[in-house]
């Protein structure tokens, strides 16, 4: 059995936990092979794998403003490839370095590129396992992906890690104190893709100044529900937060969550009673926003998620 995780003695606290990777992991050597689908909407979907041939799939789905060059997701690609396994991580439109086709972009709420890439991978190999992990933001498409499909959900087993259940208490929890620095530089990155993008394209908005958004909220009233259909920030939160789809879970899933994450509350962390039979829900004290980090020595750091996240896959489901 998988061992629990215990914090690093020199790597407590939340924002430690979420910025010691970040700021002074060595990104992991893997080498990757990208493939680009062409999607019958005109836009294009990229994907970076691992070697490895005739193994089983693990599709990586990054977080907010991720891709295959993050470093939580670039050392899951390693653990799978050194598992003799394929890792490939589906970039979200827009975040595989080249801007998608079209005005809408991506976020929380949308299965539809997941549910595209699960179908064809199963039309191409259809007896090869294949298994979902989503970091943080990729985490709730997954979960909200798995509840909207229940059994139909063509996958064996899931991972999620760090997730907002709830969008609008994690934009709140943004909003305040040190994790302020968290949505500025996301917010910061965030900005520049659509000022860049509206280089490319007329884009249905009615802000001019992009300068004016300052927070998740604004954001996400002014630029994510204009250009995917919902009528403003609280209706994207409520009708993309994955808490609500939890129930619907079939697939065995493996959901793991620390409850001094400087990205949400405890509010947003799930009761037992919302949780489908199929869910195991890891809840720790420490362990920050995909942090998660154990080892004796500050030189000698120990990445536990990935571990943790291997043994969940390949156990008898």
């Amino acid at each position: 059995m998988s061992e629990p995780f215990k914090p690093a003695w020199w790597c407590r606290g939340p924002h430690m936990q979420t910025l010691w990777p970040y700021f002074f992991r060595r990104t992991p050597r893997v080498e990757l092979r990208r493939e680009r689908l062409e999607l019958p909407d005109g836009d294009f979907l990229d994907l970076d794998w691992t070697s490895n041939s005739h193994s089983p799939i693990v599709i990586v789905l990054h977080g907010l403003e991720g891709s295959s060059d993050s470093k939580y997701a670039r050392g899951l690609l390693k653990a799978v490839h050194d598992y003799g396994w394929r890792g490939v991580v589906m970039h979200f439109r827009g975040c595989s370095g080249e801007p998608n086709r079209l005005p809408r972009s991506y976020h929380s709420g949308e299965t539809g590129d997941l549910a595209y890439v699960v179908d064809l991978l199963r039309q191409r190999e259809p007896k090869t396992p294949l298994y979902v992990v989503g970091f943080s933001l990729g985490g709730n498409v997954l979960l909200k992906w798995l509840g909207e499909n229940g059994s139909q959900a063509l996958i064996k087993a899931a991972v999620a890690v760090s997730v907002p259940f709830l969008l609008g208490e994690s934009a709140k929890r943004l909003d305040q104190g040190f994790s302020r620095v968290y949505q500025w530089g996301l917010m910061h990155s965030m900005r520049n893709a659509v000022a860049e993008k509206r280089q490319r394209m007329k884009l249905p908005l009615k802000i001019q100044d992009l300068s004016a958004l300052r927070t998740f909220r604004d954001f996400d009233e002014h630029i994510t529900a204009p250009l995917h259909g919902f009528t403003g920030a609280d209706d994207y939160y409520r009708r993309s937060s994955s808490r609500q789809y939890l129930k619907g879970i079939q697939i065995p899933t493996l959901i793991v969550q620390s409850r001094d994450d400087p990205f949400m509350t405890e509010v947003v962390i799930p009761q037992d009673g919302e949780l489908s039979s199929a869910i195991e829900l890891e809840l720790y004290n420490n362990g920050g926003h995909v942090g998660f980090i154990e080892g004796a020595l500050p030189w000698l750091p120990k990445y536990w998620l990935e571990k943790r996240i291997l043994w969940h896959l390949d156990m008898p489901h």
